[in-house]
């Protein structure tokens, strides 16, 4: 009850400050795939650096206690999830172009998750794919250094260095300006997604006001009513047709569940009748003793119940 408590007060200071704050956010875009070739080593490095920091952190968090191997795993899991706390990282930088390549720079702060953004989070999965238990493993049995995990993980592992980052093309469009959050923004976001494993938590979305105002519930700013609409309509039209499919898909099961009792009495029935007989057998064979005990005398009446 307390927890449930604490967590309804949570959620209503949250909401308050969600509706304090005036900036709107700007529309979600996806990740530039054709940029991921540039940046993808320097990914993989942050990435061995960040499971290396964040075991660590969680080892000091725990101590004396050992950090299990089913928590490196999830640390590996999630640091290549936005959505997670353990890709706060890729929040904070922004991928600048100098020259003909591209560089990720740390900026200190979170900024809004565009396409730069996703493009780290594209990245960053390309690189980790299949691979984060087998990163999680040999984190576990060998306690490496930073030095040694981002060779095991973009040299052995994913091969996200072992080849030449090529030049960047002349004619490549620039990205986004990396846009700092409110930090009130930051701050309930970060909230929002330590939350995350919490029950009826993981759908949980945040608004700022003109959202709130404006009724728009969706990352695209839509309405999901006219959706409903729409929906409920086709259901409407199409209701008579499918009435009959319906009804037939039911008739099917009936005449199974039908055969299926009759079948059972039938063997029922035989059973039944198989013991009357039995039993019919036993009382004619009781009957005839009987009657022979009467003729016989009173001594062979009591050894006929002593049978019985």
């Amino acid at each position: 009850m307390a927890k449930l408590l604490s967590f309804l007060v949570l959620l209503f200071s949250s909401l308050l400050l969600l509706t304090q704050a005036s900036s709107k956010k700007p529309p979600a875009t996806s990740a530039r795939k054709e940029d991921i070739p540039f940046i993808k080593c320097q990914v993989c490095e942050k990435i061995a650096q960040q499971i290396h920091a964040q075991v660590q952190k969680k080892e000091a968090e725990i101590s004396p206690k050992k950090v299990s191997e089913f928590e490196i795993i999830e640390i590996s899991e999630n640091v290549c999830n936005v959505k997670k706390q353990e890709a706060d990282w890729m929040l904070q930088i922004d991928i600048v172009e100098k020259g003909d390549k591209l560089e990720l720079v740390e900026q200190g702060e979170e900024g809004h998750c565009n396409s730069e953004c996703k493009t780290i989070e594209k990245a960053c999965q390309e690189v980790i794919e299949y691979a984060d238990t087998d990163v999680a493993e040999y984190f576990y049995k060998k306690r490496p250094s930073i030095e040694e995990l981002n060779k095991y993980l973009c040299y052995d592992l994913s091969k996200a260095c072992s080849v030449k980052t090529p030049p960047l093309p002349k004619d490549r469009i620039p990205g986004e300006k990396f846009v700092p959050k409110p930090s009130k923004d930051a701050e309930m976001e970060k909230i929002l997604r330590s939350m995350q494993d919490m029950p009826g938590a993981p759908n949980m979305k945040m608004f700022s006001r003109d959202d709130l105002m404006n009724n728009n519930f969706n990352d695209d700013g839509s309405n999901d009513n006219d959706d409903d609409e729409e929906e409920e309509e086709e259901e409407e039209e199409n209701f008579p047709k499918n009435l009959g499919k319906v009804l037939k898909n039911k008739e099917a099961p009936k005449k199974d569940l039908k055969e299926k009792i009759l079948r059972q009495v039938s063997v029922t029935g035989k059973k039944v009748k198989k013991e009357i007989n039995k039993a019919s057998q036993i009382v004619k064979k009781w009957w005839k003793g009987n009657k022979k005990g009467k003729k016989q005398g009173p001594k062979s009446s009591k050894s006929t119940k002593n049978e019985l």
